[in-house]
């Protein structure tokens, strides 16, 4: 498993093995005790899978809050994305950047997204498929985010708003400037 830290440390690309030959190939594209070796000992809890069929399709940036926090582990298993990692702890020196990086295929990576950070996507090709672990089960009301163009964000999405496609619910949410401290360096705020 090769591991790269990006530009906020906390959020980290996994490139696991592929093993190929005529057939095919074969990979081992989660294993906890690998994981808990490189000193990322989460428990996953729920997988979920998501299909976009249109290149511009953009989701996020979402979190959850309180107990219910979670960190992700994302992959793609059809397609390509730009993956888009906010910091929200709120006492953070790295508090409101933002790291991106594709996740494909292609490319055969992964992305961690630990708690405390908004995370969000957008697709690159058509029919992209990504699939991701999560560390707390889906709780709606302890859903949140925060606006995918906030311009405080600075985030270079390849798609404008124009050619974008979100849901209604991603084009309400907050600006980090009026998100209220749901997270600090030492955990999620308890509601």
């Amino acid at each position: 498993m090769i591991v790269e830290r990006l530009d906020i440390p906390d959020v980290v690309i996994f490139k696991p093995k592929r093993h190929g030959d005529d057939r095919g190939f074969f990979s081992e594209t989660y294993n906890r005790r690998t994981l808990a070796e490189l000193g990322f000992d989460l428990d996953f809890v729920q997988d979920n899978h998501a299909f976009s069929a249109t290149p511009g399709t953009i989701r996020g940036l979402h979190f959850q809050t309180g107990s219910w926090a979670q960190a992700k582990l994302v992959r793609v298993v059809r397609g390509a994305i730009l993956d888009v990692v906010v910091d929200i702890r709120r006492d953070s020196p790295t508090f409101g950047r933002h790291v991106a990086a594709e996740i494909s295929v292609e490319a055969w990576n992964q992305i961690l997204v630990p708690v405390g950070f908004a995370h969000g996507y957008c697709t690159l090709q058509e029919n992209t498929e990504v699939i991701y672990k999560v560390t707390t089960h889906y709780a709606p009301q302890h859903d949140g985010g925060i606006l995918w163009n906030d311009p405080a964000l600075g985030i270079a999405w390849p798609f404008d708003a124009a050619s974008a496609t979100l849901s209604g619910k991603d084009l309400l949410l907050p600006r980090l400037a009026d998100l209220p401290t749901r997270f600090t360096l030492a955990g999620p705020v308890l509601e």
